[in-house]
């Protein structure tokens, strides 16, 4: 067995590969749905609201077709090439899930469902999707888009899970759209996304003497093993 240099070797290394790491990035997209299929006078019947990395950037009146973009993001989306399919798959989207709000039953007052669709690229380029879906403000079941397991957060959503468990036309559509279109959609938005932050990130809106934040992450992440190695070494060697 080795002696106190060894040892000390050994412990600087694992100390550098425990605290060297830098974390990447993860994005999101999301889109949130409103049903309502028997509106009260004045009331859509159909909303959507686009999000980036928890950021908005896109109102969707899907009742009255009418799109308005809330963000230079949004801007940027409506000139790519797939905008036009993709407003025909939120259509999609929202005649199914206004089918999906119509089954409930016993409805004796006005129902309306709300449902999350979101794809996330983790920091290791993995991309997952999944669904959230809830009535009248209450979130009460999810659905795991890449193994297919539905979870019930609520008794409210005890109903539509088993509607919709057994039912692989429904699960088929679900995981198609969450996995297939929105992770597409997200790749694409991120290209733009990403370019867009760079070019906003000019050197001549940097504050003089401010440390960036990427910086100061590094910096601090080297500076507990620096001063854990001085005190093994004083430990050690003194």
């Amino acid at each position: 067995m080795g002696g106190p240099e060894t040892c000390l070797g050994f412990l600087v290394l694992l100390l550098i590969v425990c605290f060297s790491g830098t974390p990447g990035d993860a994005h999101s997209l999301s889109y949130n749905f409103t049903i309502t299929p028997r509106p009260r006078p004045g009331q859509p019947w159909c909303e959507v609201h686009g999000q980036v990395d928890g950021q908005d950037f896109l109102s969707y009146d899907c009742g009255h077709a009418k799109i308005i973009f809330t963000s230079p993001l949004g801007e940027e989306v409506k000139t790519m090439k797939s905008w036009d399919t993709q407003i025909e798959t939120l259509r999609d989207i929202r005649d199914q899930l206004r089918d999906f709000t119509l089954e409930k039953p016993t409805v004796t007052d006005p129902l309306t469902l709300q449902a999350r669709m979101t794809c996330r690229c983790e920091d290791d380029r993995h991309i997952s999707g999944s669904w959230q879906f809830g009535l009248n403000g209450q979130m009460s079941l999810h659905f795991d888009s890449e193994n297919g397991h539905w979870r019930v957060d609520h008794p409210g959503g005890r109903w539509m899970k088993e509607k919709w468990e057994n039912d692989r036309a429904v699960t088929e559509f679900l995981k198609k759209v969450s996995m297939g279109d929105c992770r597409a959609w997200l790749q694409a938005f991120m290209g733009r996304w990403e370019k867009m932050l760079k070019t906003s990130a000019s050197p001549t809106t940097v504050p003089p003497r401010v440390q960036p934040r990427a910086t100061a992450i590094k910096t601090e992440a080297w500076i507990l093993p620096v001063v854990l190695t001085s005190f093994i070494i004083t430990v050690f060697l003194g």
